[in-house]
């Protein structure tokens, strides 16, 4: 990227930003046009500052440009995020307790005269977030929603009118487009269908609105606990990227003594492998971890790390991710320690497992997926 490429212009200021995990010369930026948009439209709309609710902030393009201003409030159902915005309010001289996090399940104490929303990629979360935003808004507050156009849909807006009111759109800019809701006080939208379940093998599987498929177990994921490993007591594994935690459920569940430790980056997978281990095994201890991957594990402390790796960051398609969450399962592991992944046979990571691990052994494989075991030596 060019020199100054980190450097967002708006109306409030000046913002050197980067995205989370920082990567050197990294093609892409903390922020987007419709981050832009939404600044641009709260400062020429003349709003008085006051008590502002942001949601879904990528990696802090609204909270750090409105934190010198008004009491900021994010809510995020990403722990990197927040590890984003608070790298760059130290970037930019800011007090990190210029921003309140709050997850995407706690309930913020209202009313808030302003809130800004990312549209997120999940219909499902955004109509989560709606049913939790509306009865924050105080009275004459406003209410703006930003996305690049590609992402507004009419299904978007039908949530808004839904569970809002009249939802009305801004002319593109920038190939970015607002969403700019009234609040009909005499719409009754009812409560949020969110956690849902789904029964599988005897065990209700429940899942929270962020949750990766909600509604169903992916082909994935069937396929790879089609091939979990047989282990003796005692053995210490790691569900990474745990979603709703129904890997490391299932490997307990054919694997007892087994002990489990659920690490994700999303609260709200978080809240469904806990509720799901707990649904299965009662009080039998369990560790659940937000992490920037395995960044909070020492050394040497796992004997297993399976992973099914995401490909996509917010709406960017990136293998990174993976690769990060192949380091650090070398790292945990201890020697002879096994890292087991599942992942689209076409993506082709059993490079960089056998790049890192020095070799990489085929488990199982079909049409579109393998199974990859590589053990730390």
């Amino acid at each position: 990227m060019p020199k100054e490429s980190n450097i967002l212009h708006s109306p409030q200021g000046d913002f050197r930003l980067s995205r989370y995990p920082v990567r050197r010369r990294d093609p892409l930026r903390a922020w987007d046009a419709a981050d832009e948009y939404l600044l641009r439209h709260l400062d020429e709309s003349g709003a008085e500052p006051g008590r502002t609710l942001v949601v879904n902030d990528g990696f802090g393009a609204l909270s750090v440009a409105l934190a010198g201003s008004c009491s900021v409030m994010m809510q995020s159902d990403s722990y990197l995020a927040w590890q984003g915005v608070l790298r760059n309010l130290r970037a930019n001289g800011l007090e990190e307790g210029a921003v309140t996090f709050i997850d995407s399940l706690a309930e913020p104490e209202g009313p808030f005269t302003h809130v800004l929303l990312k549209i997120p990629k999940s219909l499902a979360l955004l109509e989560d977030q709606l049913f939790r935003v509306r009865p924050l808004l105080a009275e004459g507050a406003t209410l703006v929603a930003g996305a690049m156009a590609r992402h507004v849909h009419r299904s978007t807006l039908a949530l808004f009118e839904r569970i809002i009111g009249p939802a009305p759109t801004s002319l593109a800019w920038k190939k970015a487009r607002l969403v700019l809701p009234s609040l009909d006080p005499s719409l009754a939208p009812g409560r949020s269908q969110w956690p849902r379940d789904f029964e599988l093998d005897g065990l209700r599987i429940i899942n929270h609105a962020g949750v990766f498929s909600r509604e169903r177990l992916d082909i994935g994921t069937r396929f790879f606990l089609e091939h979990l490993p047989t282990l003796p007591p005692g053995t210490e594994a790691v569900d990474l990227g745990c979603g709703n935690g129904i890997v490391g459920i299932m490997l307990r569940r054919s694997n007892p003594g087994v002990k489990l430790l659920f690490s994700d980056e999303s609260f709200m997978a978080l809240a469904s492998a806990r509720e799901n281990w707990a649904a299965a095994f009662g009080d039998e201890p369990a560790r659940f971890v937000a992490d920037d991957c395995l960044a909070r594990q020492p050394d040497g402390s796992a004997d297993l790390v399976l992973i099914n790796p995401p490909f996509h960051q917010q709406h960017a398609v990136t293998a990174e991710i993976a690769r990060r969450m192949f380091r650090d399962a070398r790292r945990v592991l201890r020697r002879g320690g096994e890292c087991r992944i599942v992942a689209n046979r076409h993506l082709g990571y059993h490079r960089d497992l056998k790049r890192l691990f020095g070799r990489c052994e085929l488990v199982a494989g079909n049409a579109k997926f393998v199974v990859l075991s590589a053990r730390k030596r």
